[in-house]
């Protein structure tokens, strides 16, 4: 995965943005946004927005963003609050990952009913969308071919090594209430992987992959935390 980080100007702030130009030949699943659930993929953006984040028109901003990069044709589009330029990168055996990991608001995935969220309150008065920029996006780069299932499959494993380096780098929670994932796998060819568990092959390489990033990236966000106190 070869990641470049770039910059903006947007409101009076540098933002940093990270891009993947994959190119021809990958097939994605993800939850972002811009380019969501399966289809085939040559670019990944992940881009940084201000923490007071307010334009109700999420994926129209980030096809503005693709096309200031010059990035053409089907992608995959995500923001994010949190520092892009801190962003992790952690490889094992041929699957690479990289993820930012921002917990300003953690939560449990299963809460009782009718627990407020800061992340979804009202902003300046007015109701805000139901949406809003993750804080833990996470893009995984698998050199084979997964079928469906196992496309599916590698999002729960994504997911499940997210939640263990959180709770192990000292958050109790599973993450926040608005985090993206992409998984990238070649596209093409008969001899697809079926499967794409914990134990599997890539299923276990996408598993420490993804946990070696985001606990790096947990940590380092409480040493920021630190350093702001």
């Amino acid at each position: 995965m070869n990641l470049e980080t770039v910059w903006r100007e947007e409101d009076g702030k540098r933002l940093a943005a990270t891009v993947w130009r994959a190119g021809p030949g990958r097939r994605t699943i993800s939850s972002a946004m811009l380019g969501g659930g399966i289809g085939p993929a040559g670019w990944v953006l992940n881009a940084q927005v201000p923490g007071a984040y307010s334009r109700t028109d999420p994926v129209a901003h980030l096809s503005e963003l693709a096309a200031l990069y010059g990035l053409e044709g089907p992608g995959v589009g995500m923001l994010t609050a949190a520092s892009v330029a801190r962003t992790m990168r952690r490889d094992d055996a041929g699957v690479h990952v990289s993820a930012t990991v921002g917990l300003r608001v953690p939560t449990w995935a299963a809460s009782p009913a009718g627990t407020a969220d800061p992340e979804l309150a009202p902003l300046d008065g007015t109701r805000r969308s139901a949406w809003t920029p993750g804080t833990i996006n996470i893009v995984v780069a698998v050199p084979v071919p997964l079928s469906d299932a196992a496309l599916v499959n590698a999002v729960v494993t994504a997911t499940e090594a997210k939640t263990q380096a959180l709770l192990e780098a000292g958050f109790p929670c599973t993450g926040t209430a608005s985090d993206a994932v992409c998984v990238a796998a070649a596209s093409g060819g008969a001899d697809q992987e079926v499967f794409a568990g914990p134990r599997s092959t890539w299923g276990a390489r996408i598993a420490r992959a993804v946990h070696a990033a985001v606990r790096a990236g947990a940590l380092d966000y409480t040493r920021y935390l630190e350093t702001r106190g």
